[in-house]
This record gives C-alpha cells, structure tokens and sequence, in this order.
C-alpha cells in the first residue's frame, strides 16, 4: 500500500506541476494581450486546484504511514530537528505542501470572485506563482542529495 502510494504521489506531481505552470503561463499570455476570461481559463484553475487537493490528501496519508516520519517521531522532535532528513520530511515537505494547497485554493476563489477578466488573471498569476516558488524548493527532486526521490 505505501508503495503504491507513493508511487502515485510521485507521478501524479508531474501533472499538478504541468496545470500550474500551465495556468501561469496562460494567465500570463491572456494579460498581455487583452483577452478574455473564458471556460479553458476556468477548467485550467479548477483541475489545477483539483491535482493539488489530490496529492495533499495523497501526501496525507503518506506522511501517517512513512517509515520515515514514524522514525523521526519515535527518535523524538529534539533529535528529528537536528537531523536535516528527518526534519524535511517531518516538517518541513508538509507544512511546504500545505501552504502551495491553500495558495492554490485562495487563488482560485478570488479569481473566481472577481469581476474584471484582468483581476482574474492577475489573481491567478499572484498566487499561483507563489506556490511554484514553494514547490520549487519543496520537491524532493532526484538531485536534492539525501532528500532526493526518483522522477516517477
């Protein structure tokens, strides 16, 4: 079960990474040039927010049954602290994860809320691109040294 878990998780960030930066880029696009917010730049929000919401829960259950965090839990938080993997995947991949989630809820809200094609997708542009700041940094990409994971 944890591995299939986390087989999944791994794989489905590469969607929920390619609907972020797609609905960036195409924020971005339709900004500069005037156009209209229409239903693909709806459905683009939505499914983004939908992938993020999947792999919190994903990464949810992941974290209660992780052979790591049950390590660092049982060492302790004074000594999981000090040890930088124990300390990311404790803390630190979580609460990273937890606010990209928020952000990308609270932009589509407000995108949705707002009035004028332009609020939209500045709102969009905003948020989303904080949480691809977060990720960035909040991956554990293959050449993160200990942290590391696979691609898929």
């Amino acid at each position: 079960m944890y591995e299939i878990l986390l087989r999944s998780h791994s794989g489905l960030r590469w969607i929920a990474l390619l609907l972020l930066v797609s609905a960036i880029v195409k924020s971005a696009l339709s900004l500069s040039s005037k156009k209209p917010y229409d239903s693909l730049d709806n459905k683009l929000s939505l499914f983004t927010l939908i992938s993020f919401h999947t792999q919190f829960l994903i990464g949810l259950i992941l974290y209660f049954i992780s052979p790591l965090v049950q390590l660092a839990m049982e060492s302790g938080m004074g000594v999981a602290m000090k040890d930088p993997v124990l300390r990311y995947w404790l803390v630190e991949h979580l609460s990273a994860m937890l606010m990209a989630t928020i952000l990308v809820t609270i932009g589509r809200i407000i995108s949705k809320k707002a009035n004028e094609d332009k609020q939209k997708f500045k709102s969009i542009l905003i948020y989303f691109g904080l949480v691809l700041f977060i990720l960035l940094f909040s991956i554990p990409w293959p050449f993160r040294e200990a942290l590391g994971r696979g691609w898929f």
